[in-house]
């Protein structure tokens, strides 16, 4: 689904996560992200993307770097995700937040091939 490879590419950008920005962008592709947009995503900008993506790209960023919203930014993605994909949206942020830390103590790598 593009939309949750959106937020977990934005978390691997944040914690400069090179396995799971290698892994999560194969799925990306698979999910219909053109190059353009996985490169904006590498960059951690969501210019490339409109409406729900957008909001999604620019919410996980804020989440994985400030670790909260302010309150318009809660605002924009309640309205947009309701309060069960907001859930949903913060589940999936730390998830992925603890898991590139793990990739990055753990010295994961890209593979050799």
């Amino acid at each position: 689904d593009r939309v949750r490879e959106i937020a977990i590419l934005m978390v691997a950008q944040h914690w400069d996560s090179g396995f799971m920005r290698y892994s999560h962008e194969a799925l990306g592709r698979h999910a219909g992200l053109s190059d353009a947009e996985l490169t904006a995503l590498r960059e951690g900008r969501w210019d490339a993307f409109e409406g729900e993506e957008r909001l999604v790209a620019r919410t996980s960023l804020l989440l994985a770097g400030d670790g909260d919203l302010d309150d318009h930014a809660y605002a924009d993605a309640r309205a947009a995700l309701g309060e069960s994909g907001m859930f949903e949206l913060l589940t999936l942020v730390g998830y992925y937040a603890t898991l590139a830390l793990q990739l990055r103590v753990f010295r994961i790598g890209l593979p050799d091939d």
